[in-house]
């Protein structure tokens, strides 16, 4: 059987043929386009791309800045540090390199996922994810061996902030830590997992104390594998920085506060330059737990701790300041004509005010008292009756231009103004007018008054050097910087000085601890009360008293020796009477500094401010005298004789920034 086939009546329709055609031409055109589109289009970029995967640049991470103590001795240093990065541009798995990272460092894998996350926003496919930022030696060791198996984790060296004193200079020095997304934001040349400064000295000089990062550039092949680099540019080191602090008083005095047991600070000040030698603050924490990284745990310990530790009380406390602030008043009321220094009032242990009865420490009262009684006595009644002529408004003006109620300008971060009450401040903070009862509290340097460690040494230094109040200096190669001048004439502070000679030479007066035949001591104690007692706890001794409704215990205080003029100040935190707590304090540095009794004191007849001739007194004793060594207080120490500063030229003044509000206790003080 055939079949019969005619061609003729079988042609392929038309139509068909033009959409095939028309879907080859399609296609043709959408690899062209497509082509076109990564050769020429783009092609610069993947160009980059491909010579970035070929070549890769790394930055070559510069030591900080050295810090030295005044004698050279390192107390800021840099160490190697190392870290683990990950390339994620070369991890097959992220989630198991992450989980091999975790079991390797005992890290959560939730917060290795939050870095990564964090910092794949930041960098670059082919750049480092810092996972790790400090691991140990052993661990390393233990990476390094299964390194192979883990494409795109790396060993990466860093250097590492480390303090050799640990927590002696903490409060000082502060610390550095991994920058926030705020600073990086801020500041062009971080990046992630760079450290900066954050507290004291490490953050005020944070721009001098960094260094300028280097770059390399590496050749790799396709899986990575590093073929030649290149170094393109050489990382520069930070500046490094001598401070004015000496190592072993800061040493001394801090082991010297420990011996108590109680918070507080020491504040030891050259008065003629401004510069600090000492600053403790205690009780105090290890900043190299900052710089290799605070678990949860540490960082909530030191934040509740309740007495404070990483509060630097030197310059961030600010107290009541109780009978030191006496001087001040004494001060006023000769410079305003309200006191006559051969004036007495009667003190009977009490005054009256209206309704209200302000008590003396001494409730047998001191009987009949003048200027130079009521300093070395302390006596209450006395400066109850000033306070009152005075008033609120002459005494703030004087308190405020003696540099109270604003910060020093110490190079530290956060300080603290204190408080100087006036009738406006009152009636902003609580809505009510100022009261005659509220001058005597001011008076004793209670009521709402509050002030730093720092602003006392200050205040008692420009005593000293003329009356000029110096910006208090961190650095040793800082010149001095005036940033204002007493009111008081200079026969009006030698006056108070002679006052504060007598609290420590007479034997009634409450800063004797501190004579010393062979030197010229003066002082002036204090008890800050921090609220007021309750009637069954008054006539108790301090230590039957709960500890947070205890005093606080001052002693301002200052020495000349040999041609060496020192000041020091002392609180203790509820540490009771001024002389009992703070005294053995002082006593013991100024032991420390001027060394065994003997030599000679250097008496105030022969200081040339004392005759008010000179009008420049200070710039007249930098230059010819230069009365504090610079190895102060090491000559004390080893009996060697210092060396004499050198003559340190003045600045110009500038200006003093506005005080916090915070509010006091009242009560009577000593």
């Amino acid at each position: 059987m055939s079949v019969a086939y005619e061609p003729e009546g079988q042609q392929p329709p038309r139509h068909g043929l033009i959409l095939l055609q028309a879907l080859i031409m399609a296609l043709f055109c959408a690899f062209a386009l497509r082509l076109w589109y990564l050769q020429v289009h783009k092609g610069e970029q993947f160009a980059q791309k491909a010579r970035e995967n070929r070549l890769r640049q790394e930055f070559v991470y510069a030591p900080r800045g050295l810090i030295y103590d005044r004698d050279g001795v390192l107390v800021a240093v840099n160490e190697p540090a190392y870290a683990l990065g990950l390339i994620r541009e070369d991890v097959a798995d992220i989630e198991k390199t992450l989980a091999q990272v975790s079991e390797w460092t005992g890290q959560d894998i939730a917060e290795l996922r939050a870095a990564y996350r964090q910092g794949r926003k930041k960098v670059k496919p082919f750049d480092r994810i810092i996972l790790a930022p400090n691991i140990s030696f052993d661990l390393l060791s233990s990476i390094e061996a299964g390194s192979h198996r883990w494409p795109g984790l790396e060993i990466m060296v860093r250097p590492r902030r480390n303090y050799p004193q640990g927590p002696l200079l903490s409060q000082i020095l502060g610390y550095v830590a991994e920058a926030n997304d705020e600073e990086i934001t801020r500041d062009p040349d971080l990046q992630l997992a760079d450290t900066v400064g954050k507290q004291g000295l490490e953050y005020v000089l944070e721009s001098q104390l960094r260094g300028r990062k280097g770059l390399r550039q590496m050749e790799v092949d396709a899986s990575g594998r590093l073929l030649n680099e290149r170094q393109v540019s050489q990382p520069s080191s930070g500046q490094s920085v001598t401070m004015a602090i000496d190592l072993d008083l800061q040493q001394f005095a801090t082991e010297e506060m420990e011996k108590l047991g109680h918070a507080g600070a020491v504040v030891v000040m050259e008065p003629f330059t401004g510069q600090v030698l000492a600053m403790v603050s205690t009780p105090t924490f290890d900043n190299n737990a900052f710089a290799s990284g605070l678990s949860t745990e540490q960082w909530a310990a030191l934040r509740d701790d309740p007495r404070h530790p990483l509060q630097n009380k030197a310059t961030q406390g600010v107290y009541p300041p109780g009978s030191t602030f006496k001087l001040l008043v004494a001060l006023a009321g000769l410079h305003e004509g309200i006191i006559d220094p051969s004036e007495t009032v009667f003190c009977g242990g009490e005054m009256k005010l209206g309704r209200r009865v302000f008590r003396c420490w001494n409730k047998h009262g001191h009987g009949r008292v003048d200027l130079k009684r009521g300093l070395v006595e302390s006596c209450d009644v006395y400066f109850y009756e000033m306070g009152n002529r005075l008033g609120v408004d002459r005494m703030e003006a004087f308190a405020k231009a003696s540099g109270f109620g604003s910060t020093t300008g110490i190079d530290l971060p956060h300080e603290k103004g204190g408080l100087i009450p006036s009738r406006n401040w009152k009636l902003q903070r609580f809505g009510e007018r100022w009261q005659g009862g509220e001058n005597l509290n001011f008076a004793i340097g209670q009521g709402y008054t509050l002030v730093s460690p720092l602003q006392l040494a200050r205040f008692v230094s420009s005593l000293l050097n003329g009356g000029f109040l110096l910006k208090p200096l961190l650095v040793d190669s800082d010149e001095p910087v005036v940033q204002g001048r007493l009111l008081a004439t200079a026969q009006q502070i030698k006056m108070v000085l002679d006052t504060m000679v007598a609290t420590v030479d007479m034997d009634r007066g409450t800063a004797r601890r501190l004579r010393r035949p062979d030197a010229r001591m003066g002082g002036k104690t204090g008890t800050a009360q921090v609220v007021k007692l309750k009637t069954e706890d008054r006539g108790k001794k301090t230590e039957e008293i709960a500890y947070e409704f205890r005093d606080h215990a001052w002693l301002v205080s200052w020495g000349v020796k040999d041609g060496r003029a020192v000041v020091i100040v002392c609180l203790v935190e509820h540490g009771g009477h001024g002389g009992e707590a703070a005294g053995p304090v002082s006593r013991a540095i100024y032991d420390y500094l001027f060394g065994p009794l003997g030599g000679t004191s250097t008496t105030m007849e022969n200081w040339p401010y004392v005759a008010g001739v000179e009008p420049n007194p200070l710039e007249k004793y930098a230059i010819p005298l230069q009365i504090v060594p610079k190895t102060a207080a090491k000559a004390g120490k080893t009996g060697k004789s210092g060396k004499l500063a050198a003559p340190k030229s003045m600045t110009q003044p500038v200006g003093l920034v506005s005080a916090d509000t915070t509010e006091g206790a009242n009560s009577v003080s000593r």
